[in-house]
């Protein structure tokens, strides 16, 4: 598969996620896709949809600024926005099987409210 079209997997499912299109995620995602960031460890599918997928509603939009392909996989770095306006700038590595996207790992970065940083969880 082309990177062109990985690429377009990606921005897919970004697209999805803002949406709140569980339906196009569902097709996106390989049946034994695994989710890991600092809070998951390599958590399957379902768990992911259990605990991850209701993100969606709290995301505003995600601006991808760059992606890597190299083979069945691809980085990701991309900020985004809440409704209330919290900022932030994560980095995800992704695998694919397929047209599908295999796993996901995160790597989070910092955010930020009003242009003033704002420490995490608090």
């Amino acid at each position: 598969m082309s990177a062109e079209r990985r690429k377009d997997i990606v921005r897919r499912s970004y697209r999805a996620f803002n949406e709140q299109d569980r339906g196009e995620i569902e097709r996106l995602l390989a049946p034994d896709f695994t989710f890991t960031s600092p809070l998951d460890d390599a958590i399957d599918r379902a768990a992911y949809f259990e605990r991850c997928w209701p993100n969606s509603e709290y995301i505003r939009e995600h601006v991808i600024e760059r992606i890597f392909v190299e083979g069945d996989a691809a980085f990701v770095t991309y900020s985004a926005t809440t409704h209330e306006g919290l900022q932030f700038r994560n980095t995800e590595y992704m695998t694919f099987a397929g047209d599908q996207i295999a796993s996901v790992d995160v790597y989070f970065g910092a955010s930020y409210q009003d242009g003033a940083f704002k420490k995490q969880g608090a």
